[in-house]
């Protein structure tokens, strides 16, 4: 290592670049538009508290709490295991990908009872506060207005209600954590998670477990592609981009190990979920892990970036022909999947001139009373295979300008934790959770990412991840049923 650091400090096609670098990075951090990004005013807890929500907030509670003082209710409850919130909301949080959408739901109200039976019995524990929040609370209530207007109120109720309560659970998992411990252990068994689930999906594509679609592959353009892998979402590209977000979040456990024997795991944990992501063959999936490795490597120093055309000649050499064909063919418009999203997106268009200000309403069976009279080439699909067409459709534009500032703030206050940061740990968690929902957006561009109720549910719990780990070094140490 040392060797090879003295021939490239010999070098001075380097050392030119290492000053451009230099340059080009004080030019970046004294920009004010930079600096504007990186200091944002208004975000303090007092801010917040004077909203009319908090007012209310704090009536209710004080009403509960008195009801459960009269009552007598703490002599039930003293010592219960349901007033351990953290695990009763770690539970959705890690096993979404590897239970039923209605046993996720079922845990993330138990999650949701166990942290109001916490804040009724303490009245002095606050709520935990983060940017985002407000943004998550305003775009529940703008979805399940969408919901309330939807073409079909019947048919759209159910995927609306799920949506809200998926959604609004990730302010409830944000205020379960309260340490660093408890923040830690939950990252270490989400990437446990994810491990399993890419186990499983490799052993699939072993043993050809599972259902195939002749929708999921052009045979005329790909003969060589006999299989792809669902593991337990279903769908390979809904399996990609839950993959998307939990690989960042490996990377980083690996990197913050302490041990050789910590170091192994993560990295056979990575190595797990890269290759059950590889048979996927989810070409916008493979698109959105490159964004996110290289934001992650950026992020981590931004030299790197001087790597990239190495890394990918390397990827070319390495990786087999059946995957290169698969990604180069990214924009071929003979291939019919490509083509099928295509006229698609614009059938959506001209629906969505007609429908913008409250869109259709969420829900396959909302989509298809109103899509087919636009369709193109008489094209039949279940939504608008793309995150940011479909939110018009279900909720409106409001939905969608509600979702993009909170993505807004979101980033901010990531580059902003970024910018400050000092502990290694914190910071490449912060990192993994600012690349990984990067990459996961730009797989959003192919796909309607919310389709599978418990991706919706992984991408939401990523947010509040990121939002806790943007904060980990103001959590204290203690235990983890705190």
């Amino acid at each position: 290592m040392e060797r090879g650091k003295d021939i490239l400090n010999a070098s001075l096609l380097w050392r030119g670049l290492m000053a451009l670098c230099s340059w080009c990075g004080a030019q970046w951090r004294g920009s004010g538009a930079v600096q504007w990004f990186l200091h944002p005013r208004g975000w303090t807890r007092r801010a917040s508290e004077s909203s009319v929500f908090f007012w209310l907030w704090s009536k209710v509670r004080g009403a509960l709490c008195w009801l459960y003082r009269i009552m007598g209710l703490e002599r039930l409850f003293a010592g219960s295991v349901f007033t351990k919130s953290w695990l009763w909301c770690m539970l959705p949080a890690v096993l979404a990908p590897l239970l039923p959408t209605m046993a996720v739901l079922g845990l993330a109200l138990v999650g949701t009872c166990s942290l109001a039976l916490n804040l009724i019995r303490d009245p002095r524990r606050p709520l935990s506060w983060s940017p985002i929040n407000r943004y998550i609370l305003l775009y529940a209530a703008v979805y399940m207005a969408g919901t309330l207007f939807s073409v079909h109120l019947a048919s759209s109720l159910e995927p609306g209600l799920l949506t809200v309560a998926f959604i609004l659970f990730s302010v409830v998992l944000y205020n379960s954590v309260t340490n660093r411990d408890q923040l830690d252990a939950l990252l270490a068994l989400v990437v446990l998670a994810g491990a399993a689930v890419s186990v499983y999906g490799i052993l699939q594509y072993v043993f050809r477990w599972g259902y195939q679609s002749e929708a999921w592959v052009d045979t005329d353009m790909f003969s060589s592609i006999q299989f792809r892998v669902t593991a337990t979402l279903g769908n390979p590209n809904m399996l990609g981009q839950y993959l998307i977000l939990v690989i960042p979040i490996g990377g980083a456990k690996l990197l913050s190990a302490r041990d050789w024997t910590s170091r192994v795991w993560y990295l056979l944990c990575c190595g797990a979920m890269c290759v059950c992501m590889l048979l996927t063959f989810a070409r916008g999936a493979w698109l959105g892990l490159l964004f996110a490795g290289a934001a992650f490597f950026v992020l981590l120093n931004p030299r790197l970036i001087l790597l990239a055309p190495f890394a990918l000649a390397a990827l070319w050499f390495v990786l087999p022909d059946t995957v290169i064909e698969r990604f180069t063919s990214i924009g071929n418009f003979t291939d019919a999947s490509t083509s099928y999203r295509f006229y698609i997106w614009m059938g959506t268009l001209a629906m969505l001139k007609n429908y913008w200000l409250c869109g259709i309403g969420p829900g396959t069976d909302a989509f298809n009373r109103v899509y087919p009279a636009y369709s193109y080439n008489g094209i039949i699909a279940p939504h608008s295979h793309n995150l940011f067409l479909q939110i018009v459709c279900d909720a409106g534009i409001a939905a969608l300008g509600v979702f993009l500032i909170l993505l807004f703030v979101y980033f901010r206050m990531m580059c902003t934790a970024l910018s400050r940061e000092k502990d290694w740990t914190s910071r490449l968690y912060q990192i993994a959770f600012t690349s990984g929902v990067c990459g996961f957006l730009v797989q959003a561009m192919t796909d309607f990412s919310f389709y599978n109720y418990r991706v919706l549910f992984a991408f939401w719990t990523c947010l509040v991840l990121g939002a806790l780990s943007a904060r980990r070094g103001e959590l204290p140490e203690g235990r983890l049923l705190a």
